[in-house]
């Protein structure tokens, strides 16, 4: 129960202020009553009281001095650290690297944004949706009902609708990876990459060559389709072109869409509750995730902190689950986790803040490693974002396999 306490919305530290607070204590252990009890709707009632008792009160996180300096170069905010982390990674004491993945590695790709001002759910209009008035209502109190879970077994149309350019351009490869994607996959080609934990349910992980089993999307992925009722597996380009039939375009960019939205059913319970396997707001998180943290963490010689606020549990488990050995190198445009246990601002310490955004970051730590060759043979795969930061980053200097360690990873 306690996966799907925290999914909506995301009481990262709740529990760990619990025994100092106790109206949030009293508060957690009804919420896990309710949840071991089946009461979705009253759990989601529960984990919103909970976030305005935190909304009441102010926290003060001591922030230590971040090592972080401009890259002379035109390299970005990302710290000077990153050389020492880049000898590391050469080194054969790291074998075993993990990644916790956000939103921060995806922003070159353009995707739309679902949750920040002018993102689908701010500018959602919930008259044009398929939905009763009910439903209708209580989308326009939370956007976020889209994607509840309750909802949805109700009635699919809120939530393919609302996600149907999604599903479609994800399908199509409108969105391309990132810098951050391909370098993610140039530490599997060093046979460095244990595991790459995701939380972005975009897929672009799945457009580089790391192997699927290596890829944990910890909140389902757009590029993959089941049965929410069954989990009855469907190919997704069957699903894709239902959806271009069978689903109306709210947004009104698709003159081939149809008037009004018809189910698509699954072919094994015949019931309309096919949808890409993202997890649903008041449903748990795949089992491989915690399968897969049991196995892994243990081993990790690095954890890669990259583009997430560490807010959401149970994923942000990954960030002080790993040993008190191993090296955390964050990259963000601000610090995240210090209620978590990260500590910054120790010279030579395990914890590594690499400040600015993921792209950046990445594109520095493979000069470091000497991989900038190697990250230059996929600029035609890259957004155009990404393309233009290695453009003014090889024009100061920074391409190919000259310095860094190149000798000791390749």
């Amino acid at each position: 129960p306690l996966p799907l306490l925290f999914f909506s919305p995301p009481p990262s530290f709740f529990l760990l202020r619990a025994m100092k607070n106790p109206p949030d204590f009293a508060m957690y252990c009804l919420a896990v009553f309710l949840e071991c009890s089946g009461w979705r709707r009253m759990l989601r009632l529960v984990t919103r009281a909970a976030a305005v008792l935190r909304r009441q009160q102010t926290f003060t996180f001591t922030m230590a001095a971040t090592v972080s300096t401009a890259d002379a170069a035109g390299g970005g905010g990302c710290s000077s650290e990153l050389s020492r982390v880049a000898r590391f990674i050469a080194s054969d004491d790291c074998q075993n690297i993990c990644i916790l993945s956000g939103a921060g590695v995806s922003v070159a790709a353009g995707i739309p944004d679902f949750r920040s001002p002018g993102g689908m759910y701010d500018t959602l209009k919930p008259e044009l949706i398929t939905a009763t008035p009910r439903q209708r209502s209580l989308m326009a109190t939370d956007p976020t009902y889209v994607v509840e879970y309750d909802m949805f077994m109700e009635n699919a149309y809120p939530y393919l609708e609302v996600r149907r350019p999604f599903i479609l351009g994800t399908a199509k490869q409108q969105w391309k990876a990132t810098i951050s994607h391909h370098f993610f996959d140039l530490l599997h080609e060093q046979g460095k990459l244990t595991r790459l934990y995701t939380q972005n349910i975009d897929g672009l992980d799945f457009q580089t060559h790391i192997p699927r089993d290596k890829i944990v999307p910890v909140h389902g992925s757009i590029g993959a389709v089941a049965c929410e009722a069954c989990n009855h597996p469907m190919d997704t380009g069957a699903f894709c072109e239902l959806v271009q039939s069978n689903i109306k375009d709210i947004y009104r960019k698709d003159a081939e869409a149809p008037s009004e939205s018809s189910p698509i059913l699954c072919e094994k319970c015949g019931k309309p509750t096919v949808k890409p396997t993202t997890v649903l707001f008041g449903a748990g998180l795949p089992e491989v995730f915690f399968d897969s943290m049991v196995e892994d963490l243990p081993t990790c010689d690095l954890l890669i902190v990259a583009g997430t606020s560490l807010v959401v549990s149970p994923a942000n488990m990954v960030a002080y689950k790993v040993p008190s050995t191993t090296m955390r190198l964050v990259a963000n445009r601000e610090p995240v986790g210090q209620e978590l246990g990260i500590t910054y601002g120790t010279e030579g310490g395990r914890d590594v803040f690499a400040e600015g955004d993921c792209d950046e970051c990445f594109a520095q730590l493979a000069q470091e490693l000497g991989l900038m060759g190697k990250l230059m043979e996929r600029y035609d795969l890259l957004p155009e974002a990404s393309q233009l930061l290695l453009d003014r980053l090889d024009g100061n200097g920074g391409g190919g396999n000259e310095g860094g360690v190149a000798a000791d990873v390749d």
